[in-house]
């Protein structure tokens, strides 16, 4: 057997593994969603939404919960995202290329490979302790905002430069200074990969568990949060909180949560998709 046909077999062999194990990760999937979609549609209905938490399974709904998942993506939305291409555009468009850019971007990228556990220690000592938030939405926004932040700002780099040169030169070429550049002609073109960069990172955030517990969120909550400063649990915390009780009423109460959850997040990741399709129509280079 010659190199090439050596060659030709490998390349075969590694793209049917590939194929095998995505195919397997697709049926594993498809089976856990058909799974829960089995023990959860049964329980969901108006008064499900609209219920706060029981102590009797039959009576528990997820209220507190939804609207403190609202609150907290909320303002993680407000805190993490301007702050997070803010600091893409200075790191792409402004900062010099030195040792220095060298090391925050070095720092950036391995922030965002740190477990969330950390965040949530960080979180717990900085804001509920330092800052004496206590376990308010607050807390849990600020904390969630970390744990995102380092995905937020990546994505938003690589839409800035995905932005041909030539578009930068020729408005620079017009006598339009570099702010004005970026918010013209950068910004609305990147604005569509910094959409999907967005929704990736709360995406994200509105599954954590760990970080929101660490700091302290309940995980009974029968009433609805009123303000950044009330007390709060979110929906992960409300199905962690209802799988580890050893009632099946709760099991599937928490596998109906989990259902609901999925539609939040398809729905952020819909209308991101849209979005972008609609912005991306604009500029067709």
């Amino acid at each position: 057997m010659g190199h090439r046909q050596r060659r030709e077999l490998l390349g075969k062999l590694f793209e049917g593994i590939a194929l095998a194990a995505t195919v397997f990760g697709l049926l594993v999937l498809a089976f856990l969603l058909l799974d829960v979609a089995r023990r959860g549609l049964g329980v969901l209905s108006w008064s499900f939404l609209t219920s706060y938490p029981s102590r009797f399974p039959e009576q528990a709904g997820i209220r507190s919960a939804l609207l403190g998942t609202i609150w907290v993506m909320a303002l993680t939305a407000l805190f993490a995202v301007p702050l997070g291409v803010a600091a893409a555009i200075y790191l792409e468009e402004y900062a010099p290329r030195n040792r220095l850019t060298r090391l925050i971007e070095l720092n950036i990228n391995n922030l965002a490979g740190v477990p969330s556990i950390i965040y949530g220690l960080l979180g717990l000592e900085l804001f509920v302790r330092a800052l004496r938030l206590e376990r308010s939405i607050l807390a849990g926004a600020l904390t969630l905002s970390l744990l995102v932040l380092p995905i937020l700002i990546t994505a938003s780099r690589e839409a800035l430069r995905a932005v041909p040169m030539s578009l930068r030169e020729a408005a620079f070429a017009l006598g339009a200074t570099r702010w004005q550049v970026i918010r013209h002609q950068v910004l609305p073109v990147a604005f569509p990969g910094i959409l999907t960069g967005m929704i990736l990172a709360l995406s994200r955030a509105i599954g954590e568990t760990a970080p929101l517990i660490t700091i302290g969120a309940l995980t009974f909550v029968a009433f609805d949060p009123r303000g950044p400063l009330d007390k709060f649990t979110v929906l992960p915390i409300q199905i962690f909180n209802w799988v580890s009780r050893p009632q099946a009423g709760f099991h599937a109460r928490a596998a109906g949560a989990i259902l609901v959850l999925l539609a939040v997040l398809l729905s952020m990741n819909g209308l991101a998709i849209y979005l972008r399709y609609r912005l991306q129509r604009r500029y067709q280079w």
